[in-house]
């Protein structure tokens, strides 16, 4: 019987939870926390909780799935190998979905440590930054010449956060602990509040909100300074749903 796993806790995951919901298509979705399950719809199964490779492949052979689709974040790259990894090691359908891309704004970098490199030489050295790239990227701006003084975070609200950028020696009055997606007169907000001249992002595309921060970073005068996304091939959200369609009906 056809049994799907989708890996979520985005925007494209929950469009793929609603479409399930509203085919009948019986599935389960795992997101990594409690705020990726908050948007769900009802009538999916919702699993939580981060997983490595073996944890996944347990869960898979335990509930039996016949096709994974990995919908997680463009950046989110230890899930998504994981995913693969455990799928390919039982010989289950995996496959990936890309969220549309958009040309990259300001400076482009392939990594944080590149980033952070960049930040420390002389033309930047002074300079106010703010980021957004995320809890996951705390410990490469450590790596930035007096962080603790220049650095601005822009993070997601989180039981542990403030205590998590202490311990990495980060001055939490510098946090800014709002949910997004932000328009772009609220990221103008938030850089004022900084007082940023230096703004760091993903290109986390349309549904991520990157026009709207390049929108600001510009009205602002705010250098944008863009990490780039990881290289990898994968279908659209609407491939993806041709896709759960096409099983369906072939493992009836």
């Amino acid at each position: 019987m056809y049994r799907l796993l989708i890996f979520g806790g985005t925007a494209e995951g929950r469009e793929l939870a609603e479409f399930c919901v509203d085919k009948n298509i019986r599935a389960d979705i795992s997101v990594a926390t409690v705020k990726g399950a908050e948007l769900l719809p009802k009538g999916i199964n919702i699993l939580e909780g981060r997983l490595d490779s073996g944890q996944i492949e347990e869960l898979l052979r335990k509930n039996g799935y016949t096709s994974v689709i990995d919908a997680t974040h463009p950046y989110a790259r230890e899930i998504t190998i994981n995913a693969k990894t455990a799928c390919e090691g039982i010989g289950i359908r995996y496959k990936r979905v890309l969220r549309e891309s958009l040309p990259v704004c300001g400076k482009a970098f392939e990594s944080g440590e590149q980033m952070a490199d960049t930040l420390n030489h002389p033309e930047y050295k002074n300079k106010v930054i703010l980021s957004t790239l995320g809890s996951k990227s705390l410990s490469v701006l450590t790596h930035i010449d007096s962080y603790s003084q220049r650095v601005w975070l822009r993070l997601l609200p989180a039981e542990d956060i403030e205590e998590k950028c202490r311990s990495l020696g980060f001055d939490t009055k510098k946090l800014i602990l709002e949910k997004g997606p932000f328009s772009t007169e609220e990221n103008i907000s938030h850089i004022k509040q900084s007082g940023a001249q230096i703004l760091l992002t993903k290109e986390s595309g349309e549904r991520g909100g990157y026009p709207q921060k390049a929108a600001a970073a510009e009205k602002c005068g705010t250098m944008l300074m863009t990490l780039t996304r990881p290289q990898e091939s994968g279908m659209s959200l609407s491939e993806a749903k041709e896709f759960i369609m096409d099983i369906r009906e072939n493992d009836r």
